[in-house]
């Protein structure tokens, strides 16, 4: 992906550039676009927040919070599967627009984590291929939903980012990294989802990982370059997008910068 607000090119650009490359444009499946608005019926994530419950690690003293992927014991790599086969067994089309974006952002989180559990021996994600050319493991067809078989990436880029146009998605979904946004220590619901993405956006733009600045430098994550098209379509909307999340002292800077940008992406594995 060639857009940006405003890469400073250094010793690492053309890295940076070559794994932006590799980064999907959000087309629409259409036959996810869907949805019952008069189902009142929701999802039960239970199994996912006793989980979260037991592994998350989110009082991690960096504020980086880690997934405790070595104390998975086997009755819950049972009680996991079960879970991502229930949601698998629904047609999330029959459900509202909220229901679904919960369900779809749980979905994607709890394959990562099961995926994470099948390599215990990855140092990060990006180790696990999905082919000769891949820069990681999103492309593999992981599951199936109502006969469709769906990667990471079809979640992900196919189906919540141009189906429900909302840019906090990118603060949900979790890649088991580092520099990713949390994993979020509460199960999605439609309940909870707009105090949850909001929270998330915070949380991450406030956080160093996020946005931060070194002398006149803005340093950001490379998700705000990967996906710049979704936060604005110039420079300036991009950052008073990040602002309207930040800290007062850091929303200011934000929306009155004018020097370099240069991003940045930690890919180790968010383990202890």
């Amino acid at each position: 992906m060639l857009l940006s607000i405003g890469l400073l090119f250094s010793s690492s650009a053309a890295a940076a550039f070559l794994e932006s490359l590799f980064v999907p444009k959000a087309r629409a499946l259409s036959h996810w676009d869907a949805s019952n608005e008069a189902n009142r019926n929701v999802i039960d994530h239970t199994v996912w927040q006793a989980l979260l419950d037991r592994y998350l690690d989110a009082q991690h003293p960096s504020a980086v919070w880690r997934f405790r992927y070595d104390d998975f014991s086997d009755e819950d790599r049972t009680r996991l599967t079960g879970y991502l086969r229930y949601l698998q067994n629904l047609d999330p089309r029959e459900y509202s627009r909220s229901v679904q974006m919960a369900y779809w952002i749980n979905l994607y989180n709890a394959q990562t984590v099961a995926l994470i559990l099948e390599h215990p021996e990855v140092d990060s994600i990006r180790n696990i291929k999905g082919g000769l050319f891949s820069v990681g493991p999103w492309g593999l067809k992981l599951i199936e939903v109502a006969d469709k078989d769906l990667s990471l990436d079809d979640v992900e880029h196919r189906i919540l980012r141009p189906i429900f146009r909302d840019p906090r998605i990118h603060f949900a979904v979790n890649c088991a990294s580092v520099g990713c946004p949390n994993l979020s220590a509460k199960a999605y619901t439609a309940r909870n989802l707009e105090q949850l993405l909001d929270a998330g956006a915070r949380a991450y733009i406030s956080h160093p990982r996020g946005a931060h600045f070194e002398d006149e430098v803005l340093v950001l994550s490379s998700i705000f370059d990967w996906f710049a098209e979704d936060f604005g379509s110039t420079r300036e909307e991009r950052l008073t997008y990040l602002a309207a999340f930040a800290g007062p002292d850091l929303a200011l800077r934000l929306k009155h910068h004018r020097g370099p940008i240069r991003y940045d992406y930690n890919w180790a594995l968010n383990r202890p």
